[in-house]
C-alpha cells in the first residue's frame, strides 16, 4: 500500500510526490485560515470557499505559464500542461490567484480590498509551507557554496553532490514570520482601513523575496534581469502606493473605513456579550450573597437556640 522513495510515496500505487503533496497541503491549510479569518472583514465560510474555486484553479494556471514564459526551455504546445513533470513559479501563482479574486469580487460584488486582506495571511502561509516542497524537489536552492565552514543544513544543502545556500528554507522563516505579523494585524480591531493589510504582505514578502532572490542559483531571467526579483521589488512599491492611497482616501472621507462598514456592528455585539456576561456574573454574585445571608441567618439562629438552652439549664440548676 505504501512505499516511500527520494522524491515522492507510493499511496495504493498511485505515485504522489512530495512536492506536490506539500503544496496541496499548503492550499488546503490556506483555505481552511481563511474561512476562519473571513468575520474579521464582514465575509462569511461561503464566500470564501465560493472564491476558493476561482483562485486556486487560476492560481495552478498561472504558476505553470510564468514558468513556461521565463524558463529558457523552449516548451511543446502538449509540454506546457504536463505539470506533473515539474515547473512552477509561486510569482505566477500570485498573479493567476489576484485575477481569480478580482473576478470572484466582480461577479459576486465584493469589495476587492476585504477579500485582499483576508486572502494574504493564508497566502504566505501557503507559500511558506510550499517552500518546504521545494526541498523535496530539489529545486530555488541558492548559489553555490564554496566555504567547508557554511556546509551545513540548513544554512546550506547538497544538490547534485554541490552545496547550495537553503534559499528556500530562507524564504519560508520569512513568510512564517510573515504570517504571524499579517494574522495578529487582522485580527486588531484598530486596523480600520479596508486594504492595508493586503498592502503590508506587498510590502513584507516582497521585501524578503527581493532579498533572497538575490541569493538564488536557479531563478528565470529576462536577459540579465532576474524576473522573480524584479517583480518583487515592483510589489513593494505597489504596497507602499496602495498603503497610502488607502490612507488618504479614507482620511478624506472618499473611501468608507472597516468603522463605518461593519466594525460598530461587531463593537456592539462583543458590547453586548460582555453586556449579558456581565450580568450573568452580577445574578451570580447576588445568589451566592443571597445563599451566604441565608446560612448567616440559620447559623445566628442556631447559635440564639443554643443561648436560650443554655440560659434555661442554668436557671433550672439555680432553682
Amino acid at each position: 500500500m505504501f512505499g516511500f522513495y527520494d522524491s515522492y510515496f507510493l499511496f495504493f500505487g498511485l505515485q504522489i510526490t512530495y512536492y506536490g503533496f506539500i503544496i496541496a497541503l499548503g492550499m488546503a491549510l490556506a483555505v481552511f485560515i481563511a474561512c476562519k479569518n473571513a468575520k474579521y472583514r464582514g465575509l462569511k465560510t461561503d464566500d470564501i470557499v465560493l472564491a476558493a474555486c476561482y483562485v486556486l484553479p487560476l492560481a495552478i494556471i498561472g504558476a505553470r505559464l510564468y514558468y513556461v514564459i521565463f524558463s529558457d526551455y523552449s516548451y511543446s504546445f502538449g509540454e506546457i500542461f504536463r505539470i506533473w513533470d515539474g515547473g512552477m513559479a509561486i510569482y505566477g501563482g500570485v498573479i493567476g490567484g489576484a485575477i481569480g479574486v478580482m473576478l470572484f469580487c466582480i461577479i459576486h460584488k465584493k469589495n476587492f480590498f476585504d477579500v485582499g486582506d483576508i486572502a494574504v495571511p493564508s497566502l504566505i502561509l501557503g507559500q511558506a509551507i510550499g517552500r518546504i516542497g521545494c526541498y523535496f524537489s530539489g529545486c530555488c536552492y541558492g548559489i553555490e557554496v564554496t566555504d567547508s565552514s557554511l556546509m551545513w543544513f540548513p544554512l546550506s544543502m547538497q544538490v547534485n553532490g554541490e552545496w547550495h545556500l537553503s534559499t528556500m528554507f530562507y524564504e519560508s522563516i520569512w513568510n512564517f514570520l510573515g504570517f504571524i505579523v499579517l494574522m495578529l494585524l487582522l485580527r486588531k480591531a484598530n486596523v480600520k482601513r479596508r486594504g492595508v493589510v493586503m498592502s503590508l504582505y506587498l510590502i513584507i514578502y516582497g521585501a524578503g523575496r527581493a532579498w533572497i532572490e538575490g541569493l538564488r542559483g536557479d531563478s528565470l531571467y529576462i536577459g540579465s534581469i532576474k524576473v522573480s526579483q524584479l517583480l518583487s521589488i515592483l510589489l513593494v512599491v505597489a504596497g507602499v502606493i496602495v498603503l497610502t492611497v488607502v490612507y488618504f482616501l479614507t482620511k478624506q472621507g472618499k473611501i468608507k473605513t472597516l468603522k463605518e462598514m461593519y466594525f460598530d456592528e461587531f463593537v456592539l455585539e462583543q458590547n453586548e456579550l460582555a453586556k449579558r456576561k456581565k450580568e450573568k456574573n452580577k445574578e451570580k454574585r447576588k445568589e451566592k450573597r443571597i445563599l451566604k445571608s441565608k446560612k448567616n441567618r440559620e447559623s445566628d439562629k442556631t447559635d440564639n437556640n443554643k443561648s436560650n438552652n443554655s440560659e434555661v439549664e442554668n436557671n433550672t440548676k439555680k432553682e
